[in-house]
């Protein structure tokens, strides 16, 4: 079975939000939620620790996220800076109960990232790894609470999320990452933490590219070209991330992963949407790129949807072993395929955890 390294993953936001104990497998996840309608996606996560190891996924980058919402704003979000905050900071108490409890271990360094691959490889049941990433950065009240945090471990950080934020622009709204956007760009290559370009807006995205040298990605995006809205990247900016010797995570929800879907209408079963279909992204990526060396998993299941919202032929996180059989049929190697589900992700975070 391939080892597989998913470079997003909103953990926390699913245990302290969704009041879900990933400790459990997902079918007793779904009894637990039955009858609960206050997400769509109840009943129907994809994603636990017991399904993580059934799927071989060894490693993932796992995520805080709150989001700060001026008065004018009409997303769902904290009203105010320090609430944001403290929402981040009540899900990094989360992934330490994980962590004194067996489940997961923290990793924060090329060192301790290479020793649980190691040992990974001998021992199934040891814990499972993340890299803590902030999905956002609008719960960073100031720079000084982005030190603070990356002495708890952040290693990875996007500048914004959905609509207008503090630092930057992003999905679903216009503009630059203004002067408070270049200084945080400008801590975060400082301390040297790897910058997620994910939900950038384009202004904000080539803004940042103009004001940034250190080490970026893009942890869960797809292709414009094949699915028109702006939430995905377009080839200039797919080449302008490889330039920089960047990697692309492909996510698989559905709306990302082909165009005219409907939330709450288009069906995965109606729309034949299956994991195969993600293929498409990654051979576009790697005919623009000219190799399979920029892409990784960046799964983003139960980030917000469920099985509603993914593949069919998706029930549980550990699917993702099928992309080994899919990826062999459309003719990738072996070797091609090892890079897409965990070498090039390895080997970037190798050359850049700090």
């Amino acid at each position: 079975m391939k080892f597989i390294i998913d470079a997003h993953l909103d953990l926390s936001m699913n245990a302290m939000e969704w009041n879900r104990d990933l400790r459990h497998e997902v079918s007793y996840i779904r009894k637990s939620e039955a009858g609960l309608k206050d997400f769509p996606d109840r009943e129907k996560n994809t994603v636990s620790f017991p399904a993580m190891r059934k799927g071989n996924i060894g490693i993932c980058v796992a995520t805080l996220i709150a989001r700060y919402v001026k008065p004018d704003n009409p997303l769902p979000g904290w009203n105010s800076p320090e609430q944001a905050w403290a929402q981040t900071q009540a899900q990094l108490a989360w992934y330490r109960a994980m962590e004194k409890d067996g489940h997961l271990v923290q990793l924060k360094s090329a060192a301790a990232l290479n020793q649980h691959f190691t040992n990974w490889q001998q021992e199934k049941e040891m814990p499972l790894g993340y890299i803590l990433s902030l999905e956002g950065a609008d719960s960073i009240v100031s720079l000084e609470h982005l030190e603070l945090m990356y002495e708890e471990g952040l290693r990875a950080i996007g500048a914004a999320h959905y609509g207008p934020g503090t630092y930057a622009h992003g999905t679903d709204s216009e503009g630059g990452i203004g002067q408070k956007g270049k200084d945080l760009v400008k801590k975060v290559e400082e301390l040297g933490l790897i910058l997620d370009l994910t939900h950038l807006c384009d202004e904000s995205f080539w803004e940042t590219l103009g004001c940034y040298d250190g080490p970026l990605w893009a942890s869960h995006s797809n292709c414009r070209m094949l699915v028109p809205n702006h939430r995905q990247f377009s080839d200039e900016q797919i080449k302008a991330i490889v330039a920089r010797d960047g990697i692309i995570g492909m996510a698989f929800d559905a709306w990302m992963m082909i165009p005219d879907w409907k939330r709450g209408i288009t069906t995965p079963e109606a729309s034949r949407l299956k994991i195969e279909t993600i293929i498409a992204h990654i051979d576009h990526i790697c005919q623009l790129t000219g190799s399979s060396e920029h892409l990784m998993i960046g799964s983003d299941l139960d980030g917000g949807f469920g099985k509603e919202q993914c593949p069919y032929d998706l029930d549980t996180i550990a699917d993702l072993q099928k992309l080994d059989i899919l990826l062999s049929q459309k003719g990738y190697s072996p070797s091609d395929i090892d890079n897409i589900l965990y070498k090039n992700a390895l080997r970037f975070l190798r050359t850049h955890l700090t």
